[in-house]
């Protein structure tokens, strides 16, 4: 170790004064020198101060790596500048710590901290490299740390980081299979997610971890089929394979009618079956013709599940990309009916002007497809013929498929293609060539003789290869009819002086000794001549020549008696075990003595037996039993991580599993309102399973209308599906009967005023309240009876409120709006409950019900003071529930001059939006200037980030000239400041508008003690701690001007605290529930601490601006 130091020290000086660098010499020794000396420059590099030096030296070090150079001594240099704010150099650290930090687990679990900080990054680049490294560092130790990081990131805003998630769920899964459980929890979160960024992902993720977990899949199937189209090429891949096998488990064989018939008609008889199996074949085809019977009466009608897979798949045959294109295929040859599978063959004959390695895969997937589905691909037969400048596996998989293709209309095309193809000067494709002219023959018995007489002519040819392989084959088609062509055997015999190949010379011997009768003079003389060479035969050769001693002298003893046992006794010296046991077991058989049994009696009938011809089967004919496209299919083998593709059930599983409950958001207590709530749910509700209007609308209308907003997707085409058009007509013939049935009972109450004043509003409020006040009976309108139930139970408080908006509300509408009732919710049954399906939501005509909007959020004056006088608790009239508007900040959505006349401002009210506990309320004050009236106000074309949803508000039929009008509408931002986009309608005119929340707005308050406060912060400590410290405004000094900054820039609760010196407030984001938790710290002179604790830290790092600002300024 000194010496080496010395050596180096000694180096660097000499160097320094100015002498040649030793370094590049490679027999010296100075190469030591050379690499110690670019390490220091490396060193100050990443030492200095400038990025540009750091970037190069990073680049350096990455190069060394790459020429296979140990970099391991610059480790701390690099893990100092993982801090680095460049985010190129921070990429090639990150490079870097990959390479080292299985090799140097000390060294890596030293920089572990840096990725935590990583981890809480605002940069979504920067969050998802630090969790790509974190998973790269195969150290079993920090196996609780990449758990917790994956959890994280698994519920980060950014769809960027929750891919990153589900990627390094296989490798933590490779490293620690014992977290499977905890991942599998990951998984299941990741795939109710709604991006398509993250979905092909956690799909990969779901097959390297659970692929037996199919039920995980149940509530996302819709989703996914409808997300498949904007998926990436490769997640896109993954998906469909995976809905391939899961489509196999949950639908019937949509073939299983034709396959009963196939089967139980004219089944092809086996080629080796003997006639004593006729009677049995017919017992079968008995009983097949019955099941056939049986099917045809029960026709088969496809799940609409099923019908969506294959359409949403079908645009991607048009994809770019071989293996989708190639996906897609497989899918529809395993999973669609006969008819259908038809429109894949264009898509894959495209694929063969594709690059060679590309033609190799498709044409194996095409010689299988074309057994099963000759029919599919007979229109393309001239994109399988072969080119000269093919490669030979092309060249054979395409003779394959010709082959497969070829039947009595289009044989004489092929042969005359093979014809010239035996011309190739490339041998193994003539040989492939001539096996396929046998193919041909055997497969279609018109064309046998001509192919025989032309592989005849072959064994003329000088290539040597071409005869043997000619001989071949004409010794299985002479097994066929072998007493026709007793010229074509002596032919074959003359050709044992020349012929060479093994396998050639074999086969004449074989056709000599089965059918020597039909060549009585030739065969002993054949032998004569094979005994002479026997010594110098091949062992296969050999083994015939035995055989053919053996036929003859059980035929012929006379004249082969002294050859066979010469030929025996040569045979019985033999190197080659297994000729030596043939020998003496033949002896033995065909020479009886004393000590041979009784067997040597049947020598005859076990030598001369009747053999079945073989069957020149394609090698292609099993191998659909593998899913096609897969590498177990293309190396004909089970290969490692292959899944098997299940049979179809005998019986439909149940569909109902893919329905997407939607969870009650309010708990009810009367029965009415039970009910009402459960038919209200799949009308308004959306739950996290499904991707809103786009998701009902695909559902059963193609791609392309998957802008439609839910509103809009009333009529959109359910025809594919008999079952569900009848429901939905049924459903609307219910409606319309039970509206006008409504519209009778409620005419009493609309022969009011157009225009009513606002004495006439509260004096029909009082008559309410003395209804209430009354004991409950039966009135003739729907909502005043629902309320007189209501007020049976005083307990549960928030229904009385929510029963109380309803009247408000209908009264609103009637004047500000001026139009006829909204249609009332249809009652249904309870079957029809369970019944209904995502499926069915276009279905429904979705009627605007006046409770979708709470009533608080515009309440006028008169009516508060009204509502003071009503019996409810103060929890439901307090002022922490229902804000006054005047209080809340609004925001301009459309201004009059572009509006021409109508103007929109919007404010976030605050309120629970009843339909959807997970969407903010965002009320919108509708006024029109112009001097016409505007109708048909609604909204269309709704363009939202991944994840988010949109509940429109009612239709606002009419608004008069300078009348205003209010409407709540409901949007679920997922939980970030993205900004909603929509097109605002009126009869005339469409106007792009966009709503952005403050991060403030994404939160509802939740109410907490001291203790929980405490308790929650200590959980949310590190990296979801974010601490800031500042100087108070010189208004805001007191804890009341604190309280209401804090509550104004958002929205969250107070939290009791001891301390006079501390504000403390309390919330949970809208959409996933996430804990935010404010401290607000005072200190001496308007000094002060801020301390956000919040799950998501980057609606933490959003929340700590917003109230700085509001606190400072």
């Amino acid at each position: 170790m000194s010496a080496s130091s010395a050596f180096n020290d000694e180096k660097s000086g000499s160097s320094s004064v100015g002498e040649p660098e030793y370094g590049h010499d490679p027999a010296s020794g100075g190469i030591f020198s050379s690499d110690y000396k670019r390490h220091d420059d490396l060193k100050e590099m990443l030492d200095s101060n400038k990025d540009s030096l750091k970037l190069e030296a990073m680049k350096r070090i990455v190069a060394m790596i790459a020429r296979g150079k140990n970099a391991s001594d610059l480790f701390p240099a690099v893990v100092k500048n993982v801090a680095c704010k460049n985010i190129e150099v921070k990429k090639l650290v990150y490079v870097y710590l990959v390479r080292y930090a299985e090799e140097q687990q000390d060294l890596a679990l030293l920089s572990i901290s840096t990725f935590q900080r990583g981890l809480k990054d605002p940069n979504q680049l920067i969050r998802a490299s630090a969790l790509r490294v974190l998973s790269s560092i195969r150290v079993t130790i920090i196996v609780p740390i990449m758990m917790l990081a994956i959890k994280e990131a698994a519920s980060d805003m950014s769809p960027y980081v929750r891919k990153t998630a589900a990627h390094a769920i296989p490798k933590l899964y490779s490293l620690d299979p014992e977290q499977k459980d905890q991942l599998i929890e990951v998984i299941e979160k990741l795939l109710a997610d709604k991006t398509t960024l993250v979905a092909g992902s956690v799909v990969m993720a779901f097959e390297e971890v659970c692929p037996e977990r199919i039920d995980l899949i149940h509530k996302n199937y819709r989703k996914l089929c409808n997300l498949l189209i904007d998926v990436e090429e490769w997640g896109q891949v993954v998906i469909i394979n995976m809905l391939t096998r899961y489509a196999r488990t949950q639908f019937l064989n949509p073939n299983i009618n034709e396959s009963l018939l196939e089967e139980g008609g004219s089944g092809d008889k086996t080629f080796y079956g003997s006639d004593e199996d006729e009677d049995e074949d017919e017992e079968e085809k008995e009983k097949k013709a019955e099941a056939a019977a049986m099917a045809k009466r029960k026709p088969y009608v496809m799940d609409p599940d099923h019908r969506l897979l294959l359409r949403n798949t079908k645009p991607l045959l048009q994809s770019r990309n071989a293996a989708v294109v190639m996906a897609v295929a497989q899918l529809y040859f395993h999973l669609a009916p006969k008819a259908e599978v038809g429109v894949i063959a264009k898509a894959l004959v495209r694929l063969l002007r594709s690059h060679s390695e590309v033609q190799y895969v498709v044409l194996q997937n095409v010689a299988t497809m074309s057994i099963k589905r000759r029919g599919m691909f007979e229109p393309y037969l001239k994109s399988f013929y072969i080119r000269s400048t093919d490669p030979t596996q092309i060249k054979v998989l395409k003779l394959e498929v010709l082959t497969n293709l070829a039947n009595e209309t289009n044989i004489s095309t092929i042969l005359r293609e093979f014809q010239t193809y035996i011309k190739s000067m490339d041998k193994d494709f003539v040989a492939a060539t001539i096996q396929a002219i046998g193919r041909c023959a055997t497969n279609i018995s018109e064309v046998r003789d001509t192919c025989l007489n032309g592989l005849v002519q072959l064994l003329s040819n000088r290539d040597e290869l071409v005869v043997a392989e000619s001989v071949v084959v004409i010794k299985k088609l002479l097994q066929m009819q072998p007493e026709k062509h007793s010229d074509i055997i002596k032919h074959m015999a003359k050709l044992t002086d020349n012929i060479q190949v093994p396998m050639a010379r074999a086969s004449i011997l074989w056709l000599i000794g089965e059918y020597c009768e039909h060549v009585p003079k030739i065969a002993p003389d054949v032998l004569r001549k094979m005994a002479k060479s026997f010594t110098n035969e091949e062992d296969i050769v050999k083994l015939q020549i035995i055989n053919l001693a053996a036929k003859l002298y059980l035929t012929n003893s006379k004249q082969t008696k002294l050859l066979t046992q010469y030929v025996l006794n040569l045979a019985k010296y033999d190197q080659n075990y297994d000729i030596r046991d043939r020998a003496r077991f033949i002896r033995q058989l065909i020479v009886p003595t004393e000590k041979s049994g009784a067997l040597s009696k049947y020598a005859k009938k076990l030598f001369l037996a009747l053999k079945p011809a073989p069957v020149l089967e394609s090698p292609f004919k099993d191998r659909d039993h593998f899913q096609l496209g897969s590498l177990s299919h293309l190396l004909n083998a089970k290969a490692g991580g292959y899944q098997e593709l299940p049979d179809w059930p005998e019986a439909a599983p149940d569909p109902s599993v893919r329905n997407v409950e939607v969870p009650e958001w309010t708990k009810c207590s009367s029965r009415e309102k039970r009910k009402e709530k459960k038919v209200e749910k799949p009308f308004y509700t959306d739950s996290e399973g499904e991707s809103g209007p786009t998701e009902s609308a695909d559902s059963e209308s193609d791609s392309a209308s998957g802008l439609e907003s839910s509103s809009g997707s009333e009529e959109s085409g359910s025809g594919s599906e008999s079952e569900e058009s009848k429901e939905a007509s049924e459903s609307e013939e219910e409606e319309e009967e039970e509206e006008e049935e409504q519209k009778k009972k409620k005419k009493k109450d609309l022969k009011k005023p157009v225009q009513e004043s606002e004495s006439e509003q509260s004096s029909e409020e009082e008559e309410r309240k003395h209804q209430r006040k009354s004991k409950p009976r039966k009135s003739e309108s729907e909502s005043e009876s629902d309320e007189d139930e209501e007020s049976e139970s005083e307990s549960s408080q928030s229904e009385s409120e929510d029963s109380e908006s309803e009247a408000e509300v209908k009264k609103k509408k009637k004047t500000a709006e001026s139009k006829p009732p909204p249609k009332p919710l249809k009652k249904e049954s309870k079957k029809e409950k369970k019944e209904m399906s995502l499926l069915d939501l276009d279905d429904f005509e979705p009627a605007p019900s006046p409770q979708v909007t709470p009533v608080n959020t515009f309440l006028s004056n008169s009516l508060v003071t009204d509502l003071e006088g009503l019996s409810l608790s103060d929890s439901v009239l307090s002022p922490a529930t229902i804000a006054p508007s005047s209080a809340l900040k609004s925001y301009e959505l459309l201004h009059r001059i572009t509006g021409e006349g109508l103007s929109v401002e919007y404010c976030f009210s605050r309120q629970p939006f009843s339909p959807d506990a997970n969407m903010v309320a965002v009320q919108m004050q509708f006024t029109n200037s112009a001097s016409s009236d505007t109708k048909n106000l609604h909204i269309e074309d709704v363009k939202l980030q991944s994840g988010m949803r949109v509940k429109e508000f009612p239709e606002i039929e009419l608004l008069p000239a300078g009348e205003t009008a209010t409407a709540v509408m409901g949007i679920d931002f997922c939980d970030s400041t993205q900004a909603a986009n929509f097109q605002l309608c009126t009869h005339t005119r469409k106007f792009f508008v966009s709503i952005q929340p403050p991060v403030g707005e994404l939160m509802r308050p939740v109410f907490l003690t001291e203790n929980e406060f405490k308790k929650e912060q200590g959980q949310l400590m590190g990296m979801n701690e974010i601490t800031e410290k500042l100087t108070l405004d010189v208004k805001c000094r007191n804890e009341h001007a604190i309280v209401q900054r804090v509550t104004t820039a958002a929205n969250l609760s107070r939290v009791p605290c001891g301390s006079d010196k501390e504000c403390r407030f309390a919330g949970r984001t809208v959409t996933s529930g996430s804990l935010v938790l404010v401290t607000v710290a005072t200190k001496e002179e308007g000094a002060a601490q801020l301390t956000v604790n919040c799950e998501k830290m980057v609606i933490g790092t959003m929340l700590v601006k917003d109230i700085l600002q509001a606190l400072t300024q």
